[in-house]
C-alpha cells in the first residue's frame, strides 16, 4: 500500500497461519494514520481483510493508493465542511474505512472485488476515481 498523503510504501505480511502479526499491524496502523495530525489508532482488521482479499481477487502486485484511512474528528469535520459527500459519523473516524486507487484497475474493478466478499460498505467515487471500502454494514452506492 502506497499512502498518497506521505510518500510511504507499505508491503507488508500482516496475517500467517490463522493468526495476525501483532508488529506488522502497528505497521499498518502508522501507514494508515490521518496524516494531518498524524494521530493513529487501531484499525478495524475487518477492513484490512476485505482490501487484502479484494487485491487478491484482482490479482494484481500493484499496491493500493491509499488516500484515506483513519480520520480524526476535526479531520473529517473539516472535510465535512467542504463536501457533502463526508459522513457526519464517518467509518473512517472509528478506523474501519479506507478510500483506495489502483492504477491498473478500474474503480468497478475493485469495486466488485470487494463487494464479493459482502462483509462491508462498498463506494464508487467515479469523478475522484476512488473506491471506499469499509467493515461496516453491508451496502453498496456511488458517490
Amino acid at each position: 500500500m502506497y499512502n498518497g498523503r506521505t510518500g510511504e510504501t507499505l508491503d507488508t505480511i500482516y496475517w500467517i497461519e490463522g493468526e495476525y502479526i501483532a508488529e506488522a499491524v502497528r505497521e499498518i496502523n502508522l501507514h494508515m494514520r490521518d496524516w494531518r495530525t498524524g494521530e493513529a489508532v487501531q484499525m478495524d482488521l475487518r477492513t484490512i481483510d476485505i482490501m487484502s482479499g479484494a487485491l487478491r481477487l484482482m490479482e494484481t502486485s500493484e499496491p493500493y493508493l491509499l488516500l484515506s484511512g483513519y480520520r480524526s474528528p476535526a479531520t473529517n469535520a473539516m472535510l465535512r465542511s467542504r463536501s457533502s459527500g463526508v459522513a457526519r459519523d464517518s467509518l473512517h473516524m472509528r478506523g474501519q474505512a479506507a478510500d483506495l486507487r489502483l492504477r491498473s484497475r478500474s474503480i468497478t474493478q475493485m469495486a466488485q472485488a470487494a463487494t464479493a466478499f459482502n462483509a462491508g460498505g462498498v463506494g464508487r467515487y467515479g469523478r475522484s476515481n476512488f473506491v471506499h471500502m469499509d467493515c461496516g454494514p453491508v451496502r453498496t452506492w456511488r458517490g
